[in-house]
């Protein structure tokens, strides 16, 4: 299968191409500069030039392939509307392009929009009245096309993907900790945060890109729930610094914009995901991925 994957050069999508060449699928990646067409060249991907904005670009990309995963997304937390705008823009352009081909098409959203306080299950909707729901929007978008002859499913992403290079919230904790001296959670730090390997996840996009049923959403999340409290505990082990706690008010002073996303509970499910496809996890649990290689 020749496959267009948007976000080829990032944390996950540059997982997911030699998951998908390992299996004998082609990838096309799309690139917006030298560095990154370069790069996917040197893993042996073939290139379109372009961005999210660049529609038409989007639209070639979807109907020259047997397939689409779209990663890609704008991580502006200080314009968060305006990156989801894109992104529902980009998705609208990539599912018109895809109608009457019953050809796969992924696209991927996160799990902290979900109800917090109770597990949350594939077939659930997100909490509209969360701001961070506004992606789950995206995905009412994306499943329209299932009835539209696009095999169109979304993937759920943990919070936390680590792995190796890793620049996301385990790093961003690490430096707030060796900034301020001491490693914080919120509260009592019992609210869970989901996460996966990104190795795990890569694997999981070839699944749905294989076997996915259209119209279905996917969880990309290990069983491993963990306390927001135990991630701070190893940072502080690691570093050799006080572990403490930050009531609520004192959290966005300490952890900037991170201080109004660590309260929150979000207890996620792939058991659906992982029986329906046959998606185990083999990579090493968040914990022990953060205390052996990330400092």
């Amino acid at each position: 299968m020749r496959v267009f994957l948007t976000g080829a050069t990032g944390f996950i999508g540059s997982a997911i191409i030699p998951e998908l060449l390992s299996a004998g699928h082609q990838v096309v990646g799309l690139a917006r500069s030298d560095a990154a067409e370069e790069k996917l060249k040197s893993l042996g991907v073939d290139v379109l030039r372009g961005s999210l904005d660049d529609l038409d670009v989007l639209k070639r990309g979807a109907t020259e392939s047997d397939g689409v995963i779209h990663c890609a997304f704008i991580h502006d937390f200080s314009d968060f509307a305006t990156s989801v705008k894109k992104d529902r823009i980009a998705v609208e352009a990539i599912g018109a392009a895809l109608e009457g081909t019953n050809r796969p098409f992924i696209v991927t959203t996160g799990t902290l929009g979900l109800v917090q306080g109770k597990l949350a299950v594939e077939q659930d909707l997100g909490d509209l009245t969360s701001p961070l729901s506004a992606r789950n929007l995206t995905e009412g978008v994306t499943l329209a096309f299932a009835s539209k002859g696009v095999r169109a499913t979304v993937i759920r992403l943990a919070p936390v993907i680590h792995g190796k290079g890793d620049h996301a919230f385990v790093p961003a904790l690490i430096g707030i900790a060796r900034q301020k001296g001491v490693s914080a959670y919120i509260g009592s730090g019992d609210n869970h945060w989901p996460s996966a390997h990104r190795l795990d996840i890569a694997r999981l996009y070839r699944l749905i890109l294989e076997k996915g049923k259209a119209g279905s959403r996917y969880h990309g999340v290990s069983d491993d729930l963990t306390p927001i409290r135990n991630i701070a505990e190893v940072i502080g082990k690691s570093l050799n610094i006080p572990v403490v706690s930050k009531t609520p008010q004192e959290a966005p002073e300490h952890f900037g914009f991170l201080g109004h996303l660590l309260g929150i509970d979000n207890l996620v499910s792939s058991k659906h995901t992982q029986e329906e496809l046959g998606w185990n996890l083999v990579q090493p649990s968040l914990l022990l991925d953060v205390e052996k290689n990330y400092f």
